[in-house]
């Protein structure tokens, strides 16, 4: 039986999370408690917000639960955008970051769009 860990965006967004803890973990300690929390949450309130959605029982509560797992797509988008701006991360890696963020958003659209039919 599928689950949603068979869902694409949901392994991406479990792999990205990742990857913004890893560099959290490098960043100064004077932004542990503000943009280290802020986007350690962010990112991991994506996968949980899909594992919400794929298993709730009513339509309504599945697609809110994929309308909060892309808001917290943009949510960390900006995060990594602040520290790109604050010189912790390069251009590069947050202009992939937000790239891949932007085609997780993508596969939630198309995923709401699904369940809508």
């Amino acid at each position: 039986m599928p689950s949603f860990k068979d869902l694409k965006i949901y392994q991406e967004s479990i792999r990205l999370m990742l990857e913004v803890e890893n560099i959290c973990k490098k960043l100064p300690n004077h932004e542990k408690f503000q943009l280290v929390d802020q986007a350690t949450r962010s990112s991991s309130s994506v996968p949980d917000n899909i594992s919400e959605g794929y298993t709730a029982y009513h339509y309504k509560d599945k697609i809110n639960r994929f309308y909060d797992a892309r808001k917290e797509c943009g949510e960390t988008q900006n995060h990594i955008l602040k520290m790109e701006k604050k010189g912790y991360i390069k251009k590069e890696l947050f202009q992939r970051l937000f790239d891949e963020y932007q085609q997780i958003i993508r596969g939630i659209n198309g995923y709401i769009s699904y369940l809508k039919k």
